[in-house]
């Protein structure tokens, strides 16, 4: 079992930009999910309100950023990142913490791009290092884990054997429709080729690279798995999520795919690694 694809999505919702090699800490990836869109009153916006935002690809060079629609149909922007000035308060989820404001030019492009009422405020922020957002506690053992802005743990996987017995259930379900879902779906940082599905429920503990992870929980699918990544548009049949309903759908907690996975020391991870698997579940 190898790394085939490694990820980082610098704004919370927008593209990804894939790596050779990623750098991890305690946090997650170096970069992943630093910034990220809010409304007037703070709160975080995703693909959730507004699916367009999967068209928006990021590039960043010599510290710059450029925002951009592969397609060319908006103007793109550059800016570069703030790293000190004015903050907002800022809720995700249940956290409410400070971030700083990225700045007018940034803000009114995305503005523009959502097609915002005049009244409507969108600004973008990103995660100042004076103020620690931590994971929640399912376990009062557990100990705390800085978070960045993505939604529940630091680090996600996903499997290919896993991805391809998905698509041949949808496959069986729409014969009539060819529905083949792509890996992007999920917005992984990392994909691992695998050879039997679902293998990763089993793993508790695991090696990539220099990097060791605890397995944390398998991830609970919401409605920005039907968003086509490339189009931003929801898919009409709600799949995967209703493929998965079938046969991934875990109690009350919902669907699952992927694993939440905590990193345990920091380091070097690169494309061709192998996993190595230390503990299993009982």
């Amino acid at each position: 079992m190898i790394v085939s694809q490694l990820c980082v999505y610098p704004i919370k919702s927008c593209q990804r930009i894939d790596l050779s090699q990623a750098e991890v800490n305690t946090k997650g990836f170096l970069g992943d999910r630093e910034m990220m869109l809010i409304s007037g009153s703070g709160k975080f916006i995703t693909q959730r309100q507004f699916p367009q935002l999967a068209k928006v690809r990021v590039e960043i060079a010599d510290g710059d950023i450029t925002l951009s629609l592969e397609d060319g149909s908006f103007p793109s922007l550059t800016f570069t990142a703030i790293i000190t000035g004015t903050t907002i308060e800022v809720e995700i989820w249940r956290d409410r913490l400070q971030a700083i404001d990225q700045g007018d030019l940034v803000a009114a492009w995305f503005h523009q791009l959502l097609n915002l009422d005049r009244d409507k405020v969108c600004r973008l922020v990103k995660q100042s290092p004076e103020y620690t957002r931590l994971a929640a506690k399912n376990y009062p053992s557990e100990d705390n884990i800085p978070l960045g802005f993505l939604d529940n743990y630091p680090v996600m996987l996903t499997a290919t054997a896993s991805l391809q017995e998905l698509n041949q259930r949808i496959t069986e379900i729409h014969l009539s429709q060819k529905q083949v879902i792509p890996m992007n779906r999920f917005r992984p940082n990392i994909v691992i080729n695998t050879t039997e599905p679902f293998i990763e429920d089993r793993w508790s503990l695991i090696q990539i690279g220099e990097i060791e992870f605890t397995v944390a929980k398998p991830c609970s699918r919401c409605i920005m798995t039907t968003i086509d990544q490339q189009q931003g548009q929801k898919n009409q049949l709600k799949e995967p999520l209703n493929t998965l309903g079938t046969f991934r759908q875990l109690s009350e907690q919902g669907v699952m795919f992927g694993m939440n996975m905590i990193p345990k020391n920091q380091g070097i991870m690169k494309l061709g690694d192998r996993l190595k698997v230390l503990e299993t579940r009982s």
